[in-house]
């Protein structure tokens, strides 16, 4: 087991790269076209890294049906075709529970609105209105 890389650490690893990783407002001195930029790539790529993950999952959850269906009664086939399922279904929560995090976490890190945006408004308004 030395050898190989722990695959708990690795989803651990996935996760916060998926909820740090499009975060704003840790790049907050540097200029704006920049700062946008940069939160669409992390997006882009966080939304195909969900997309490999839940088609991971059913790629698993169909093996592990296919599994089932070979069994052919076999006690310890049926439990490892059960297994394959039971982390299939962690494959897709981890996937929905990402988007979901992302998404509480851009509303709260988001920007205010700009205030400076509807106080010109109100004076284009005021001019036309003299």
């Amino acid at each position: 087991m030395r050898g190989q890389p722990d695959p708990v650490l690795a989803v651990v690893a996935m996760v916060l790269v998926l909820v740090v990783g499009d975060s704003p407002a840790l790049a907050q001195s540097v200029d704006e076209s920049g700062v946008e930029e940069l939160v669409d790539v992390v997006g882009r790529i966080r939304t195909v890294i969900v997309a490999l993950a839940a088609a991971l999952a059913t790629l698993f959850a169909t093996i592990a049906g296919i599994r089932w269906l070979l069994a052919g009664g076999d006690p310890s086939e049926i439990d490892r075709a059960k297994r394959a399922l039971v982390g299939a279904a962690i494959g897709y929560g981890i996937a929905i529970l990402a988007t979901v995090l992302m998404g509480i976490l851009e509303y709260i890190v988001g920007e205010p609105p700009d205030t400076e945006d509807t106080s010109e408004d109100e004076d284009a308004s005021e001019e036309e209105g003299d």
